[in-house]
């Protein structure tokens, strides 16, 4: 009998470009679309039985509108 694959999955959330003006009043430590992005993808990982969650990576505060070319 083959046995069951199990996976380590990394999370990686990103900040969405509709939600890059965060109010820094607001006292939120994150934005919204990375709160977001988070519960559902951990909502997901949840839902697998052959799954868990190794990591989480978050680039919030950039975005593509942003990204600088290092050379």
């Amino acid at each position: 009998m083959k046995a069951k694959e199990f996976y380590s999955a990394g999370l990686y959330l990103r900040l969405s470009r509709d939600d890059s003006a965060m109010d820094v009043d607001s006292g939120r430590t994150e934005s919204i679309s990375i709160g977001s992005q988070r519960e559902l993808l951990r909502s997901f990982v949840r839902s697998r039985r052959d799954m868990e969650i190794y990591d989480t990576y978050v680039d919030d505060g950039y975005s593509g509108i942003n990204f600088v070319e290092v050379r």
